[in-house]
């Protein structure tokens, strides 16, 4: 029993929409407001969508000034450099990975090697879960962002799409797949389908027209309870994101 509140919190608006400079403004008044809530032995704020270290960084800072020496300890997802943990960009994502690899072993009779994947969602936990998974010899047919995705039946290289997206921010013009939408991912024939976007993506409207064999979620609640119980009529399985 750890004894931290639960809270969720953010502000509405696209980061890709700033200038760097804009966005630290943001992130420095954001800290300072919520700096009566959080702290070591309170709550811990955590990276999530839209976020980055850098990011996480700016809020160290503000919340460290206000109390007037450093706290490394108030958030995560920081930079090394500033006090975060060594593997913390890609922990979430190889998690991912890992438990995915032991259900198709496990419980499926597959071995990961070649298993056809889907991944909704391009940003920390997607991004690095196909990367992974790559690594370990899976195909990666088809990823997606906010803006859409691009499917390859022989395979997307994630390393190269990483750095495609540092450069245009978006998969979609990314030159070695076709279009689709992410809707259209969903419902890919596919052996894992990795939902590492928004919660509430997999509804009892789309969960019967789902052909993965395995869903692992990377997301926060990707699929609704509704969708939960058409699944596993299907024999769906379903890593929960927790």
């Amino acid at each position: 029993n750890l004894p931290y509140g639960g809270a969720k919190g953010g502000v509405i608006l696209d980061p890709r929409s700033l200038s760097m400079a804009e966005l630290e403004r943001l992130t420095r008044r954001y800290a300072t407001e919520i700096s009566p809530f959080v702290g070591p032995e309170k709550d811990i704020p955590a990276p999530d969508v839209g976020t980055n270290a850098q990011i996480m960084a700016w809020m160290m800072d503000t919340y460290s000034m206000h109390r007037g020496y450093s706290i490394p300890a108030v958030i995560t997802g920081k930079p090394v450099e500033v006090g975060g943990t060594v593997g913390r960009e890609y922990a979430t994502g190889l998690g991912v990975t890992y438990v995915t690899r032991a259900v198709l072993r496990q419980k499926l009779g597959l071995r990961i090697d070649n298993a056809r994947v889907a991944v909704q969602g391009f940003g920390n936990v997607g991004s690095w879960t196909a990367r992974t998974m790559d690594e370990r010899g899976a195909r990666i047919v088809a990823v997606s962002d906010q803006y859409g995705g691009i499917y390859n039946a022989k395979g997307l290289d994630p390393r190269r799409l990483m750095e495609h997206v540092k450069e245009s921010r978006t998969v979609t013009d990314y030159p070695d797949g076709d279009k689709l939408t992410n809707q259209e991912l969903l419902e890919l024939d596919v052996d894992v389908l990795v939902p590492a976007a928004l919660e509430g993506q997999i509804t009892k409207e789309n969960a019967a027209r789902i052909q993965a064999k395995v869903i692992a979620e990377g997301a926060n609640g990707p699929t609704t309870p509704g969708a939960d119980r058409i699944l596993a009529d299907k024999g769906v399985t379903v890593i929960p994101d927790i």
